[in-house]
Parts: C-alpha cells; structure tokens; sequence
C-alpha cells in the first residue's frame, strides 16, 4: 500500500525524483526532471544508490570499496547539481543509499510523502532501455507513483517545449 502524497497540501511542495546512475541517458532524465522542477515551482530529488554487490569482498577491501563508491556517488550527484544550478537556478536535494536501485527508490518514495514523480530515461542501446525503465514495465514491479520515462534522444530544446 501507497502512503498518501502530501505534495498538494499546504507546506508541502511537489517533489521530483532523479536517478543518477553510471548511464548515459541519466542526463536526459535530470534535464527533464529539473526543467518540471522549475516550471512548477517543484523540488527536485537527485537519487544514487550504490549497490551492495560490489562489496562482496574481504572486510578491510570492503571498507575501502564502499568509501570510494561513495565518493563516486557524491561527486556525481555534486556535478548534476551544479549542473542543476546553474542552469536553472534551483537547489536540488541529494540522496545516496546503499541497496537495490528498485528497492531504495521505493523505500525513498515511501519515506518522502512529497516525491510525486520518479523521472527515468529510457536508453537507446542494443541492450535495451535500462534496468529501472525495465523493471518498470515489468510484472508487479511498477513504482507507487506516476513514472515518466524520458527517451534520451530528446535535445535541450525537446525538453524545453515538454516541460
């Protein structure tokens, strides 16, 4: 079960999420989400989630691997939020877990009332749109809020219209 969105009610202002990933078409999924972010009067919520597989080593390696992946996360989310600013003027709020990408961007919806978008970019490899835009279209496996997946094709000038 859903907890109920409070991005409507008073205090409270409508959020969109961001995944910031290792892939390309992550960029188009930020343009977009900071562009709604903007015209709307939003907040945007830039999301990294380190997955705990790449730790699966001796304690001492694993301690060195999870404080490097998470300054890779940070100093990601760092350039997308300069990036953000710049631009557009906006402050976005940064987020770094350590799990499944699904499972966390549930657990950050669940626990954020007011995120009442999730924005994803589909990809246009042979391997097919990515794994959040597959698990989306996947049996059961939809997130609790509208999805609106950017194709990575569109220009800054497509998504301006859009948004």
């Amino acid at each position: 079960m859903v907890s109920k969105r409070l991005s409507r009610e008073a205090g409270h202002r409508r959020k969109f999420l961001a995944i910031i990933d290792e892939t390309p078409e992550c960029e188009r999924a930020v343009a977009y989400a900071s562009r709604r972010t903007k015209t709307t009067g939003g907040v945007l919520v830039l999301l990294f989630v380190i997955e705990p597989g790449d730790f699966q080593q001796f304690l001492g390696v694993e301690k060195i691997m999870r404080e490097e992946a998470t300054a890779t996360a940070k100093a990601a989310l760092d350039r997308y939020a300069r990036d953000v600013r710049e631009r557009l003027g906006i402050e976005p709020e940064l987020v770094v877990r350590e799990g499944k990408p699904a499972e966390e961007i549930h657990k950050l919806i669940e626990e954020d009332q007011d995120i009442a978008i999730l924005v994803l970019a589909a990809g246009m490899g042979k391997e097919g749109p990515g794994p959040l835009v597959t698990s989306v279209a996947g049996k059961g496996t939809g997130f609790p809020i509208p999805v609106t997946v950017v194709p990575q094709e569109l220009t800054d000038e497509d998504i301006e219209n859009l948004a």
